[in-house]
């Protein structure tokens, strides 16, 4: 957890030393980026807000993320995670960087192509500048969660820097 709590620190200082705010969008970390966020005390003058949209009813309500891209190309994909970035961004007005999180936690949910532990990570700025990154962790269930957490901070920090 320390790992993370660093993380977390340098994000919101990197951020606040640009005068920027940030916004989570999350699905398999279910909350836990924005937690970490929030955790820190002061922290409130960088996290403009963060919204959980586990189910893809909630990613299009939530996020305006099209439910014709969720069916053809599933929930947990970059054009997904994408989407899901742009729509944080558009949804807290305040909010100048944005990370979203889509993955397979597991045990189940896994299909061909798609194993357990894999995640996306859409990162988007707003001047339009906008990531994917892809990774598969190890692991159980929170493993896999927690690891995701961590790689979204790291992709943060690397992201706001650019």
């Amino acid at each position: 957890m320390a790992e993370i709590e660093t993380a977390a620190s340098t994000l919101l200082e990197l951020c606040r030393g640009r005068g920027w705010c940030l916004a989570t969008a999350e699905s398999c970390t279910g909350g836990l980026i924005a937690g970490a966020l929030t955790a820190i005390a002061g922290s409130s003058d960088v996290v403009e807000g963060g919204l959980v949209t586990y189910s893809n009813a909630s990613k299009t309500l939530l996020l305006g993320v099209r439910a014709d891209l969720i069916e053809r190309v599933g929930a947990v994909s970059a054009e997904v995670a994408r989407a899901m970035a742009d729509g944080a961004l558009a949804r807290l007005p305040g909010a100048d960087l944005a990370i979203s999180v889509t993955g397979i936690a597991g045990p189940g949910g896994a299909t061909p192509g798609k194993p357990v532990g894999l995640v996306h990570f859409g990162l988007a700025r707003r001047d339009g500048t906008v990531e994917c990154h892809q990774e598969v962790f190890p692991g159980d269930r929170d493993a896999v969660r927690r690891s995701a957490v961590l790689q979204a901070l790291q992709l943060m920090q690397v992201f706001a820097l650019r």
